[in-house]
């Protein structure tokens, strides 16, 4: 279950890359995020309607349910996409593979939970990979791009911050059904919120393209995706989960070349094959672990 899991976040989040292009255009992105956590949240209200999965939430339940719909479910999504206009694509996937890191050192503060160093190590090699692989060279970085790398690092710092909002609750004996849907919510709110104050206009693309991503995007890419992701954090730990962020790419650049045409080269080929070194790091057994023991959950 637990491979079952981790292999249909990484194929979903590595397939949501080429919705989002779909998504670009007369619509603003914080509209266009809006739409897809309002569709999300209701998915989720008639799934708990309908499973009879709602859990009583305490006062101090929903104040890490509403800091996990700021920092999971909105925050970062539009530092994320406000970072596109400024770097590419491929430095953006290679800042949010920070992700494991990120989720382990907010872990240890917030926490108290060890750094577990192949955690670190596997983390620091599949990023080399990334920045092998989308071919980036650092002394083209110029102001705007590092404005811009530094709203998508922001943004994966949110994606950890929720990871660890995700374990506070698992450790309260909560399952992602209740918190995700009230996360989702909340994360709505304050979506709402941005536009009303920015005074974004209301614009909505009844185009096939658009209405398929977003769909898209609503249900298997957040509804779906984020129930699996959080079930996951509950089974492996946030840090080891949050490892899926490095391989979206590898399942974004297969798309594109079946889609966009883009062609490998030798050396994303070896980026891969570092990205894949750090899946190993992160995953093996230690020596001495006895077969069949599971790992320590969050």
């Amino acid at each position: 279950m637990t491979a079952a899991l981790y292999l249909l976040v990484v194929l979903i989040w590595g397939t949501t890359w080429i919705a989002i292009h779909y998504q670009i255009g007369p619509v603003p992105v914080e509209l266009s995020i809006l739409y897809r956590f309002a569709l999300a949240a209701a998915v989720m209200a008639a799934l708990l309607l309908i499973t009879r999965r709602r859990e009583t939430l305490r006062p101090r339940d929903h104040l890490v349910c509403l800091g996990q719909g700021l920092a999971l479910f909105s925050g970062n999504f539009l530092l994320v996409y406000h970072a596109s206009a400024y770097v590419p694509s491929g430095l953006v996937a290679v800042a949010f593979s920070t992700g494991s890191v990120w989720t382990a050192l907010f872990s240890r503060i917030a926490l108290g939970q060890p750094l577990k160093p192949r955690v670190l190590a596997g983390g620091a090699v599949g990023l080399a990979g990334l920045w092998l692989l989308f071919g980036i060279d650092p002394a083209q970085l110029d102001l705007p791009m590092l404005y811009g790398l530094g709203l998508a690092l922001a943004g994966t710092m949110g994606f950890g911050i929720g990871n660890v909002f995700a374990v506070m609750h698992r450790r309260r004996g909560l399952t992602p059904w209740t918190t995700t849907a009230w996360g989702m919510l909340y994360g709505t709110l304050i979506l709402l919120a941005v536009v009303l104050a920015e005074g974004t206009p209301w614009r909505f693309d009844p185009s096939p393209a658009y209405v398929g991503a977003l769909l898209y995007l609503a249900i298997p890419g957040s509804v779906v995706a984020f129930l699996a992701y959080l079930t996951l954090v509950g089974r492996i730990g946030a840090d080891r989960a949050a490892y899926s962020s490095v391989l979206f790419p590898l399942v974004a650049l297969n798309v594109s070349a079946v889609l966009e045409g883009y062609v490998w080269t030798a050396t994303a080929v070896a980026g891969v094959a570092l990205v894949l070194l750090g899946n190993v790091l992160v995953f093996a057994r230690l020596p001495g672990r006895r077969n069949g023991a599971a790992p320590a959950s969050a």
